[in-house]
């Protein structure tokens, strides 16, 4: 397996609640940087030509992600038979969903009670996605997850935004380069953060904590990211379900990251 087992800071519960709400409003800006709204939105058509669904249930939602917004293209796309979200997560923070909920965002709710994406049967109806949260599973636990897709049949749509195809020894080497400029993007990147908190400024150009943990966790997702090999050696395949892995694309034809999507055949 090509993937190797790095830390990420945001993995950590012990880290404050200001610092990693700091960090996730950078994700969403940089999903709004890389045009992961239009992806998603283009996926999520795709696979409502093989399957019906008229719910989303996302996990691992963290503070929102790129998900509601998707859903708002998508609706858009067809205000006839529009399509509701429920953010979940195995430890959802009270104070996000709370923030969340009380924004009465058309069809998005975020449930309050820890969902376990490797306990798929028992969770909410509709398709089941994972953004950019899946290369934070262990090998076993991401098996786990597949292997229980597959037996409960239930769809689910997994989107990762890198592709994990640099050498190790090169990532290593290029490491004090791609550190620095990450560290940078932080600070071009925080004024288009909203709502913008006073935390957010502070701890990024006063006391660089969020840089320092932004650009380091960017680089070691890079190496945490299962390969395509990598997917297919944790798969059981079943000739009732289909596994599709394959390039994420933007309207222009550009690679935009990878997805797994599985439904039963």
């Amino acid at each position: 397996m090509k993937r190797i087992e790095l830390f990420e800071f945001e993995d950590f519960h012990w880290l404050p609640v200001s610092i990693r709400s700091g960090i996730t409003n950078l994700i969403k800006v940089f999903h709004r940087m890389i045009g992961t709204k239009e992806v998603l939105t283009n996926l999520l058509n795709k696979v409502r030509e093989k399957i019906h669904f008229e719910q989303i249930v996302d996990m691992g939602s963290g503070s929102g992600g790129p998900m509601p917004e998707v859903v708002a293209n998508l609706n858009s796309q067809n205000a006839a038979n529009p399509v509701h979200l429920l953010l979940t997560d195995y430890h959802p923070g009270p104070e996000i969903v709370e923030r969340i909920n009380s924004r009465k965002i058309p069809n998005v709710q975020y449930h309050p009670a820890s969902v376990d994406a490797r306990n798929i049967a028992s969770t909410p109806d509709g398709l089941k996605t994972m953004v950019a949260s899946f290369h934070h599973m262990s090998p076993s636990v991401a098996k786990e997850i597949l292997h229980a897709a597959q037996e409960s049949g239930q769809p689910i749509l997994i989107y990762e935004l890198a592709k994990n195809n640099v050498p190790l020894l090169l990532w290593w080497l290029l490491l004090p380069i791609s550190l620095p400029i990450l560290f940078g993007m932080v600070w071009f990147m925080t004024p288009f953060v909203r709502p913008l908190s006073f935390s957010q400024i502070i701890f990024t150009y006063l006391i660089p904590i969020i840089p320092i943990i932004y650009a380091w966790d960017g680089q070691a997702s890079l190496m945490r990211t299962y390969t395509f090999d990598d997917i297919e050696s944790l798969l059981e395949k079943e000739d009732n379900y289909v596994w599709e892995i394959q390039d994420a694309l933007k309207a222009n034809g550009k690679t935009a990251g990878y997805y797994i999507f599985g439904y039963s055949g």
